[in-house]
Formats: structure tokens, sequence, C-alpha cells
């Protein structure tokens, strides 16, 4: 089974979760902008981005990427994670319900982490990336 984790990240904190969701997953790890492939041949999947805006995707790289793969989800088992600095999560519950009814089956509700994530909760992405990767 192949495990990919894909992200956008603006201040380097949804990068230091991808880092860790990958180290647990023992997976592939791609900034969306250099992903090449076809999101078809991963079986598991692990997508980050912070909250942008109005609590919402970032709009220029992720958001396109995202649209593009969404109706390729159904099936797929899916971690969804970044950082956000303001608001109270509303952005990753509207992508969590986006992937539901894409079909997608999620590890979690989503897991975000407020400004700079801690050793605490990189460790939690690093376990979060192991059950993503221990998922058949």
């Amino acid at each position: 089974m192949k495990t990919g984790v894909i992200y956008w990240s603006g201040t380097g904190n949804t990068k230091a979760m991808a880092e860790a969701v990958a180290e647990g997953a023992g997976a592939e790890l791609f900034e969306v902008s250099a992903f090449s492939g076809n999101i078809e041949d991963y079986d598991r999947i692990a997508l980050g981005c912070p909250s942008m805006g109005a609590e919402e995707l970032e709009e220029t790289e992720f958001a396109p990427f995202f649209d593009s793969i969404e109706g390729k989800l159904n099936g797929k088992t899916l971690l969804l994670f970044g950082s956000y600095g303001w608001g109270d999560g509303e952005w990753m519950r509207s992508w969590v319900e986006r992937c539901k009814t894409a079909g997608a089956n999620l590890v979690d509700e989503g897991y975000i982490v407020n400004e700079t994530p801690t050793d605490d909760q990189l460790g939690v992405c690093r376990k979060l990336g192991n059950t993503l990767s221990a998922i058949s």
C-alpha cells in the first residue's frame, strides 16, 4: 500500500506537521506545488493545509489541487491536518465534511494546531501518521 503526505505551508507550521506525519507513516512527502504524481496511485493520503483568510484552504495552490482530486477520494484512507492563527477551526470542519461527502475514509476528524506546533503536538502528528500507515 502506498502512502503520501501532501501539504502547503506559508509559515512552516504546517510543514513541520507534515514532516512529522510523514515520519510516523513512513510516507513520501510532497509540497503541493511539487506533487506531480497521480493521487489514484496512493491508498492512504495525508493532506495538510493551514487556515487562511476567513477560515479557508490556501486559495492559490492548495485549493485548486484539492478541487482537482476531490472526486478521486472515494474509498481512500485520508488524514487531514493543519495549523491556524485565528478562528475556531471552521475550515477544518468544512474540509472534513467535503472529504466525507467525497467518500473518503477519515482517520480522525482532522488535527489542528494553533500557531507553531509543540513537541507534544508533533508527537501526535507522528502517531497519526503511524495510524494512517497501519490501516490496510
